[in-house]
This record gives structure tokens, C-alpha cells and sequence, in this order.
């Protein structure tokens, strides 16, 4: 930490940072810092695919952060995760490669006004780190194939990334495992309707079939992994700093301009004392959808009636900042299952344990190169819906809650998730501190919408459970129980047995100059403030139809680009 001062800093090492990183290094011109406050990703349940088990809830790698109690779960709270350490939440996630619906762009494009974000306009992002295990086309990009945006120099960045050699970091695998009952549960969606598919990534998601995974080889394939090494590790312009937590960003007034306020650091914690980091160009915000508004607010930015509570004075009064939080609450649903094993059974015994071991050590397939969910399908919650509305994660197992044991029955588990949740909650800060987790408050099933739409969903479960195709393992609901059958014996058992899915979006939104509670503008500057950007999951208006950290990807390519056009301009 000698010299101080770069072109750009990175605050958060997670899925956007790393790309990030990856892209604005390329130019050797300018100097890089990435600060994370985790540690480095050297934990070995990282890397196996079932040691999600083990990350989440774990210090090691977990912020270990939880919601307030929420009205709509019944005063529950839940557990949120949020990744602590290199790769961030791609190091702890559930590995599925999903890009949402097309209309979910269209969406960002009627509220931001930016036509850059439609689905057209976003496939070639997705493209171009995208490494497919079928090879590439139209809609898939792949390692050793140049995507269009490699395919013309005239922009200062595709110049500079084609020179580099970059694209296909992002391995897209098929899953190595099949289950019986997952198979019979994907055959019973069919007759109960929803269509067979290959790939959720058409821009139409509705369907069912096995999700395709950020693995590689059997491994998981997290965005440390894929962007920064060897890559980064190898530039001389790249510093990382780990262990380091931001705690206050550096700001300058600057009185009678169009932003009267300017980034030109971060003030970081690295556990032994304060250290300043300048920035001579920007300060990227990368920290995610819970840590990107609490440092935004602790650094005077954000709703001034909040900051004034806390004792924080006042740089910028930005509303939004900490509001419009969503997140996908999946519902999950058990049922008892006969005549085919499940993982319950199967891990059951020492020597069951031994043998899924054994068959990830010399195949690295079987049960601990799962990802959390295998089977998917998106459909609707009812037939006047215009369009895929929820979406299944389908499990040969079952528990309590997570971090529970798995149940002593065979048992699968089939959770389903409202896609376009209208309630909308906030993160804020407790206290000034920047140690103390912030309250995040999600407002699960605060609306009349969302609790119908949690009731039609259960009843979709039980219709696609009564097909044929599931009857050799006679099937009997578990939870919640046939005993409950009205709207609001259904939703409120929805908030008794459903939790997060840990897709937080929206606390620092884009959105048109005219949005009270937009934060950064459609290129993901900080309203009032030059030389800050946001770039994470925080700045969707509207969570995608789906999982969320490959949509995070897209938009920290877009943003890389928009980086290095602004600097050359």
C-alpha cells in the first residue's frame, strides 16, 4: 500500500469487480486497485460445487448478514447471504446460468430511457465473456470464437480488449448428474402443460428442463477464477488488496457545477489502520445490493432524514439510495417420495457418504458436483398471466431450513419463486459505523399481488405433482399440507415455510434525471456526484425473470466499455 494513488479503484472483488478489473486493466496506461474485504478465495468447499453448504452461514466467506423481522413471513427473519471473499457471491451461489426474459430489458429501457439496454442490445455483453460447453451461435458465445463486439475496432475498448485477447472467461457447463425423480418431475411439467427445453436462454425462459451451471470440469467456476488470474495477477498495473474494508468514500466539493460534489477516494479499513486510496478518474461501487447503499449513506449520500437520524452529515440527499429493494422469496415445498432413492437416503450412512466422495474424486460428477437446484422450469402462476411469471427449483432432497439436516425420508423438494415481486423493502444503515451490518428490510409478500400470485404458485406445484409421470413414487405433500386450500391459508403458510433465494436487486437504481429515487443515471453515474459509478446488481430498476449474477455480469461489461470510452473522450 505504498503508492496510494490510481485511475481506478474497484470497491468490491465480487461478480461485477472482477470483470471490472479484468477489462480496465487491459489498458496498461492506467492503474488498478480492486479492494475486497473478504479474503482470498483459497477455501477449498469454494471450489467443490456442493460446499455451498459450508460457505454459506460460514465467517470465512459469508457476511452472515440477516433480514428484519418481516410481517409478510409471519415475523420471521431471514438468513441473506452475501459473499465474502474473492469472486463474491459467484464463490457462494447456486452456479446457474440465467439471463432473465427479453421483456425484463425492455423494461430498464421504458424507465432509463436507454435504448443500450434492451435484450438486443445486451446479448452481445453476455456474449462475449461467455465460454458455452456446445460451441458458439447465435445466442451463445464461446472461448476461441470472436463475438461481434471482438469483431470491430472502431471503439478505443474493443480495440483495446481484442489486442488482449479477452472474451469466453465465463464457462457455461452442463450438469454432471441425473436423478430419477427429477426426470419424472420434468416429464409431469409437460403434461401438466409447461413446454420441454434445452436452453433457458432465449430471451423466452418458459419451460422445463435441467439448468446449465458455471462449472468447469466438475469444479466451480467463480468470477476470480475466470477474470482475475492469471490475467490481472500478471499486469503491473493491477494491485489487489484483500482483507480491506471500505469504511467512507472521499468527497470534494465542487460548488456551482453540474455535480456539485466529487469521488476522489475511498477511505479503507485494512485491520490495522485507515488508509486512503485516491482515485484520479473514478471510483467504481461494486459491493453489491446490500454493502453499495450502506457505503453510499455512511459517506453522506442517501435520504437525509435517514443520515441525519444516524448523526451523518449530509453531502447529497439521493432517496432512492437504500430503497426499491427486490428479491425473489422461493416457497419450497416437500413431498414424501417411495420407490426411487433421494440425496436424504443416499448421504444417510457413512458408506453412502463414502461413495458420492469417491465419485466426485475420480469423476467429479455425482452428488458434490450438484449445484443447490438441477431441474428448473418457468411457467405460469395462472393461465391469464401474459407471460412466465414464477420459476421451479427442483431438488432430490429435502430439510427443515437451510443449514438443517436433511430430512431421514426419501423426500424431493420443488420451490417456486415469484419472478416480478411488486413489493419492494430497503437497506439502511443501524449506525455510523461501517462494521455494523446495515437493517435490511425486504417487505416480503407486503402486497395483495404477491400473495396471490404465492398462493397460484402452490396450487401449480400440486397440479404438475398429480400428473402421471409422477405416480410410481406417490408422491404426499409434506409442506405445506393438502389440509390448506384458500388464498389466505396458502399465503400465509407462503410466509411460514418460504425464504430468500438471495437475488437482492434495485438499491441504487438507474433511471431517467426525472426519477425521485433513481440513483445513477442509465450509464450508472451517481446522480451529483462526478467521478462515482455503481456498477452491481443494485442498479437494476426491476429483478430479472430469474437468477441473477449472470445479468450482473452483462452489466459490468457494459460498463467497463462506457469507463474506457469516457476516459479516451
Amino acid at each position: 500500500m505504498n503508492d496510494t494513488t490510481f485511475d481506478y479503484i474497484i470497491i468490491g472483488a465480487g461478480t461485477a469487480g472482477c470483470l471490472l478489473a479484468n477489462r480496465l486493466s487491459a489498458d496498461a496506461s492506467k492503474r488498478v486497485l480492486l479492494i475486497e474485504a473478504g479474503r482470498r478465495d483459497d477455501y477449498h468447499w469454494i471450489h467443490i460445487p456442493v460446499g455451498y453448504l459450508y460457505c454459506i452461514g460460514n465467517p470465512r466467506t459469508d457476511w452472515l448478514f440477516k433480514t428484519e423481522p418481516e410481517a409478510g413471513l409471519n415475523g420471521r427473519s431471514l438468513i441473506y447471504p452475501r459473499g465474502k471473499t474473492l469472486g463474491g457471491c459467484s464463490s457462494i451461489n447456486g452456479m446457474i446460468y440465467m439471463r432473465g426474459q427479453a421483456r425484463d430489458y425492455a423494461r430498464w429501457v421504458d424507465v432509463t430511457g436507454e435504448p443500450q439496454w434492451s435484450w438486443d442490445n445486451s446479448l452481445p455483453y453476455f456474449q462475449l465473456h461467455e465460454d458455452h460447453y456446445k460451441g458458439a451461435d447465435t445466442l451463445h458465445g464461446a472461448r476461441g470464437t470472436a463475438p461481434a463486439l471482438m469483431q470491430d475496432g472502431d471503439t478505443p475498448y474493443r480495440a483495446l480488449l481484442r489486442h488482449h485477447n479477452a472474451g469466453g472467461e465465463w464457462r457455461v457447463d452442463k450438469q454432471r448428474l441425473r436423478w430419477e425423480v427429477l426426470e419424472a418431475f420434468a416429464k409431469a411439467a409437460v403434461q401438466a402443460g409447461i413446454p420441454a427445453t434445452e436452453d433457458f436462454n432465449r430471451g423466452d425462459n418458459e419451460g422445463v428442463g435441467f439448468f446449465e451451471v458455471n462449472q468447469k470440469n466438475g469444479w466451480r467456476w467463480n468470477t476470480a477464477k475466470a477474470f482475475l488470474r492469471p490475467t490481472c495477477y500478471a499486469r503491473p498495473n493491477f494491485e489487489l488488496w484483500t482483507g480491506a474494508q471500505a469504511s467512507e468514500l472521499v468527497l470534494e466539493n465542487h460548488p456551482g457545477t453540474a455535480k456539485p460534489l466529487r469521488c476522489t477516494g475511498v477511505k479503507v479499513w485494512n485491520g490495522h489502520e485507515m488508509v486512503t486510496a485516491h482515485a484520479r478518474s473514478e471510483v467504481i461501487l461494486s459491493a453489491g445490493a446490500v454493502a453499495s447503499p450502506q457505503l453510499l449513506q455512511l459517506s453522506g449520500i442517501g435520504p437525509s432524514a435517514l443520515l441525519q437520524s444516524k448523526g451523518i452529515a449530509l453531502r447529497l440527499d439521493l432517496p432512492g439510495v437504500g430503497a426499491n429493494l427486490q428479491d425473489h422469496l422461493q416457497i419450497r415445498t416437500v413431498f414424501r417420495v417411495k420407490n426411487t432413492p433421494t440425496l436424504n437416503t443416499m448421504a444417510s450412512s457413512l458408506w453412502g457418504k463414502a461413495r458420492i466422495g469417491l465419485e466426485y474424486v475420480f469423476k467429479r460428477s455425482g452428488p458434490m458436483s450438484m449445484a443447490p437446484s438441477q431441474l428448473g422450469a418457468f411457467t405460469r402462476s395462472d393461465p391469464q398471466q401474459p407471460y412466465p411469471n414464477i420459476q421451479y427449483h427442483v431438488q432430490p432432497l429435502s430439510l427443515d431450513a437451510f443449514g438443517s439436516p436433511l430430512h431421514t425420508f426419501n423426500a424431493m423438494t420443488a420451490s417456486v419463486c415469484n419472478l416480478n415481486p411488486t413489493s419492494r423493502g430497503t437497506v439502511n444503515i443501524r449506525t455510523p459505523d461501517f462494521r455494523d451490518a446495515p437493517a435490511i428490510a425486504p417487505n416480503y409478500l407486503s402486497t395483495d399481488t404477491d400473495r396471490k400470485v404465492a398462493a397460484d404458485s402452490l396450487r401449480v406445484t400440486r397440479r404438475i405433482m398429480a400428473q402421471g409421470a409422477m405416480q410410481p413414487f406417490a408422491p404426499e405433500e409434506y409442506k405445506p399440507g393438502v389440509q390448506y386450500q384458500s388464498d389466505e391459508e396458502l399465503a400465509k403458510l407462503a410466509g411460514d415455510i418460504a425464504s430468500t433465494i438471495f437475488h437482492p436487486v434495485g438499491t441504487t437504481k438507474m433511471g431517467r434525471a426525472d426519477d425521485p429515487l433513481a440513483v445513477v443515471d442509465p450509464r450508472l453515474k451517481v446522480r451529483g456526484v462526478a467521478g462515482l459509478r455503481v456498477v452491481d446488481a443494485g442498479v437494476m430498476p426491476f429483478v430479472t425473470s430469474g437468477n441473477t449474477n449472470s445479468p450482473t455480469l452483462m452489466i459490468a461489461e457494459k460498463a467497463a466499455q462506457w469507463i474506457a470510452e469516457d476516459a479516451q473522450s
